[in-house]
């Protein structure tokens, strides 16, 4: 809109911006694929902030880019840990935060608006359901360009963790810099009126 010294000689920018909510780091809404759910503004303060924890499914990634956290994953990481408190913010680590930047190995795929065609690891339903339901967790995000898996159709994982409210969080960067908990979470969207999604900060805070 205006950028430089004005006639009055101060200086002085302002400028439009225009994006997709659902492009970069970002928040899903519960009603991206949860009809009459919450929407971005609706998501109560207190979801955005809380225990975070990291689950590491990254070894099995590398060897399966299609790789879906299973729930025999989540009660492995809760053996060694302690069980998930309720109202946690999950963080799922894949290792494919080192991908970013590059199209084709970040989505699988050059098609990477053909979901059929996309290759990289995801949240199997079954750890879905947990999370969800045993857990209750606040959020739940992944270092990925979706919480399903790439070639997903029905898009599940989005459906069980938005039909139960639970907002996710995408392309959630330097997750390896994370140990598996201990940290608290601050995951703070645009908010955006009636949005499914919005761009987000996502910040985790360590003991010194």
């Amino acid at each position: 809109m205006s950028v430089g010294r004005t006639e009055s000689g101060y200086w002085y920018a302002s400028y439009n911006y225009a994006a997709s909510e659902h492009g970069g780091t970002h928040l899903d809404a519960p009603i991206h694929f949860a009809e009459g759910r919450q929407s971005v503004e609706q998501i109560p303060i207190a979801r955005h902030i809380g225990p975070g924890v990291k689950i590491s499914v990254a070894d099995q990634a590398a060897a399966d880019p299609d790789y879906r956290l299973t729930a025999a994953d989540i009660r492995a990481w809760e053996s060694l840990h302690g069980q998930i408190p309720r109202g946690a913010l999950v963080l799922v680590h894949t290792g494919w935060g080192r991908f970013w930047g590059d199209r084709l190995k970040y989505f699988g795929s050059e098609a990477a608006d053909d979901t059929a065609e996309r290759h990289f690891p995801g949240i199997g339903s079954d750890a879905a359901e947990l999370l969800a339901r045993e857990r209750q967790v606040a959020m739940v995000g992944i270092d990925t360009a979706s919480l399903d898996h790439g070639p997903s159709r029905d898009f599940i994982v989005h459906q069980i963790l938005n039909g139960a409210d639970i907002a996710g969080l995408e392309n959630v960067a330097n997750l390896e810099q994370l140990p598996e908990t201990g940290f608290l979470v601050l995951a703070l969207p645009m908010k955006i009126a009636a949005g499914s999604g919005a761009p987000a900060r996502i910040v985790a805070l360590l003991e010194p």
